[in-house]
């Protein structure tokens, strides 16, 4: 194991909010199951999404955006499970990118940096979240990523390979995706006045050609995505990587 990030900085010039994106139908998942309140090592899946900003000093606020009649359910589900800092329900939209919208409208107004997070990532370590933080500040956006460590390959049909890509060059990106709210606010407002689809958020900044920070890190963070990714994510939440004394 090996990391690329920062040692943890107390930032302390504004306040960091977080976005959890929690509106999504999961359809990959199966019809009638909602990924976001699978148990994984006990715990819904959206629940160690947002326990991972509970326990991150830096930030102040959450902001959880949920499918439209979803609202009591996440209270219950902050009561049950005993979050303590400040947070905000807000509906999602048609679109993820909608969806991050509705939340950075929710965001106190003073708030300075925004980490938007994928409710269906339950891995995020508070080394990460804090990296992206500190990047963010430094850069006004920030991303968590991996290096691409398999050959990949490009085919337009997907049946036959057209071409091999440079994995030097490549990298996966994940969440959270952390921003200054200036950045973020603009690049969103951009695809919306353009009527253009993103698939995440870092896209609509490199749209008003702001550049990203990448934050690296070898950590496992994956997405729960389809039933496979469930016993993975399970496994990994039930035997955390060792972390360094201090």
């Amino acid at each position: 194991m090996s990391f690329l990030l920062p040692e943890p900085v107390k930032i302390i010039c504004g306040m960091n909010s977080a976005i959890i994106v929690a509106a999504g139908k999961g359809t990959r998942m199966g019809p009638d199951i909602d990924k976001l309140f699978i148990e994984v090592a006990g715990v819904p899946v959206v629940v160690h999404a947002w326990r991972a900003f509970e326990r991150v000093q830096e930030i102040g606020h959450v902001v959880v955006v949920v499918r439209a009649g979803m609202e009591d359910s996440f209270r219950e589900l902050a009561s049950e499970w005993g979050m303590k800092k400040p947070f905000s329900l807000v509906a999602g939209g048609r679109e993820r990118q909608d969806s991050v919208w509705n939340g950075c409208e929710a965001l106190p107004p003073e708030t300075e940096i925004v980490a938007i997070q994928d409710g269906a990532r339950p891995c995020t370590s508070a080394a990460v979240i804090r990296a992206t933080l500190q990047a963010a500040r430094e850069h006004g956006a920030a991303v968590a990523a991996q290096r691409m460590v398999d050959t990949v390959k490009e085919s337009s049909d997907g049946a036959f390979i057209q071409k091999h890509l440079d994995r030097s060059k490549l990298f996966s990106v994940q969440t959270p995706q952390t921003f200054r709210v200036e950045v973020i606010r603009e690049a969103l407002a951009h695809t919306r006045r353009k009527g253009l689809l993103v698939t995440d958020d870092t896209a609509a900044c490199e749209m008003i050609g702001h550049a990203v920070k990448l934050v690296l890190s070898s950590d496992p963070n994956p997405k729960v995505t389809t039933r496979e990714d469930v016993p993975y994510v399970d496994f990994l939440l039930r035997n955390p990587l060792p972390r360094p004394a201090g």
